[in-house]
């Protein structure tokens, strides 16, 4: 088996010789920055968790802009239908999208969870956790924060949750409030409302079905979708697995790869995605044989449990 040896090794090393060694033995740009993110993780001090509700892990949003009204993302036991919401005029705004969409959904998540409250503070306290994760608010991604906020207000979602008795479905929407004050032509408004009512289906979704990451390996990811979703979903499955589980090419495209038509242009690109969500979770346990996929082996969850419920 030809397997991704940095990503096999690189904790380790870190550990015995020191970043500047596995820096050093990084072959290109993207082990670097996989060397970087694991120091990073392995570092953190803080230990602060984020949540992300456990149906993200099967089923994720678009990770570029689609003409789609709505969207269907199909993970076997879990499958996600996301509408987009309609303006006054009754034009669709289209569906949430990318990196910056699933970071502010994260913070909404997260801070539900953490105070076990449909009612989530934004303004200020938003705009610092965003910035914490290494996303300005204003500048260039002002208007890609606002246009991401817009969509998430105005969408519906419904969640099928399939067992062998039955399938659980629930209706509603991530957000029952607006997320951004009304446009006016009278000055600066704030970015964000002072608060948020999460919807209240998705909210009770997410207390029965809580993922927890770590914050710090978050944040090493932050501007990248596709090492969002992988990180999201070996955090979901690694530490549930009993034994060895082989994972091909063409099953990993049909979960991360919406808009590939080729395999190879899909393993191109999801594989320096791959070793930056490896490297972000220092437990997992995953062999990448470059012709037939990955093998998945039970591993230690990102966030032990007694983390979890000191959180």
């Amino acid at each position: 088996m030809v397997s991704v040896p940095l990503m096999a090794q690189v904790h380790q090393l870190i550990l015995t010789h020191g970043v500047e060694a596995a820096r050093a033995q990084a072959l290109d740009k993207a082990e670097r920055q996989a060397v970087d993110a694991a120091y990073e993780v392995m570092t953190d001090e803080k230990g602060r968790i984020g949540v992300a509700h456990a149906g993200f892990a099967m089923a994720a949003l678009p990770h570029k802009r689609t003409s789609e009204v709505i969207w269907e993302k199909d993970g076997g036991t879990v499958k996600l239908l996301v509408e987009s919401g309609l303006d006054a005029d009754r034009h669709a705004v289209g569906i949430p999208y990318g990196s910056i969409a699933r970071m502010i959904l994260l913070y909404l998540q997260t801070q539900a969870v953490r105070t076990r409250s449909r009612e989530v503070e934004l303004g200020a306290s938003m705009n610092a956790w965003l910035k914490a994760m290494d996303i300005p608010v204003g500048g260039k991604t002002y208007q890609a924060v606002r246009e991401q906020s817009r969509r998430i207000s105005r969408c519906r979602l419904t969640f099928f949750r399939r067992t062998d008795k039955a399938e659980l479905v629930t209706n509603g929407a991530f957000v029952r409030d607006a997320i951004l004050p009304l446009d006016s032509s009278h000055g600066q408004l704030p970015l964000w409302q002072e608060r948020v009512r999460l919807d209240e289906g998705f909210y009770q979704s997410l207390i029965e079905h809580p993922l927890p990451l770590r914050e710090a390996a978050v944040r090493q990811i932050s501007s990248r979708s596709m090492a969002i979703d992988l990180y999201v979903w070996l955090a979901y499955r690694l530490h549930a697995l009993n034994g060895p589980v082989p994972v091909t090419w063409q099953a990993l495209r049909r979960q991360f790869g919406e808009g590939y038509r080729e395999l190879r242009f899909f393993r191109r690109d999801v594989q320096p995605n791959l070793k930056l969500a490896l490297a972000v979770y220092p437990e997992a346990r995953v062999t990448v044989d470059e012709k037939d996929g990955l093998i998945l082996y039970p591993s230690a969850p990102p966030v032990s449990e007694k983390k979890i419920l000191r959180a």
